[in-house]
């Protein structure tokens, strides 16, 4: 598949083939892009049906020229990695980070999440969050500190006293876990609803429906989460100091 930045003519047959209502899955395969390049540029210029090839060129270009602008000197990059393409890499962060925004999360949040995912050492200080996100450490410690209380990080202490942000596949079943203590929160609300309105009305029905579902899916959510914990988890490779497998 072709890598690098879109081209404007690629972006007029992104907006074509938005006006004739085709997937996004069917512009990438015409174009031979990832879906999640045609995902993340229509995303971030306006949405399906607000997207416009040359509003959208145009803007590229003023991101990447204000992103030249901001970068100070001396600025600490994330360190490459022999073998792997920096661009490619940078592009698969930013489709990785288009996906959780649209699942909802805030894009700081996201962007921190995204960076800890890739990152090889498999936790970063809110120091080296603010270098690689180039962002203020305040904007990091809203992110971590939302990110803590949903359970997808943890905080860990190294041995130089410094706190340590984790996001590993451990940290996705805690998530699941507290779902599940969600719904189950919401089926006692809707139980203690049927009995305040009388068993038998439509509205004590419609709120035992409701228990019902939400409980059906939490314990679903639970027996998958502990099955996918013991069967799919896989630990990392074990590597030496400079980063290679050992």
């Amino acid at each position: 598949m072709p890598g690098g930045r879109l081209t404007q003519q690629e972006r007029q047959q992104i907006a074509l083939g938005l006006a004739d209502d085709l997937a996004y899955a069917e512009i990438a395969r015409r174009l031979e892009r990832p879906t999640s390049t045609i995902t993340r540029e229509v995303m971030r210029n306006g949405g399906p049906t607000a997207y416009r090839a040359d509003l959208a060129h145009r803007a590229t270009e003023r991101r990447a020229h204000r992103r030249r602008q901001a970068a100070p000197r001396g600025a600490e990059a994330p360190p490459h990695v022999q073998g792997r393409d920096a661009e490619a890499v940078r592009e698969y962060e930013e489709a990785f980070t288009t996906l959780l925004m649209q699942q909802g999360l805030p894009k700081m949040m996201a962007r921190v999440l995204v960076c800890l995912y890739t990152s090889d050492a498999g936790s970063l200080t809110a120091s080296e969050l603010v270098q690689r996100l180039q962002v203020s450490p305040a904007s990091i410690s809203k992110a971590t500190t939302l990110l803590e209380s949903m359970d997808l990080i943890r905080r860990e202490r190294d041995e130089r006293r410094r706190d340590r942000y984790v996001a590993d596949g451990d940290v996705w079943y805690q998530g699941m876990v507290a779902a599940a203590r969600s719904h189950a929160q919401l089926a006692e609300t809707a139980r203690q609803g049927v009995t305040l309105l009388g068993p038998g009305t439509q509205a004590a029905v419609r709120l035992e429906n409701i228990a019902r579902f939400v409980d059906f899916v939490g314990e679903s959510m639970l027996r998958a989460a502990d099955q996918a914990r013991e069967v799919l988890h896989t630990k990392p490779e074990p590597r030496s100091a400079d980063g290679q497998p050992s």
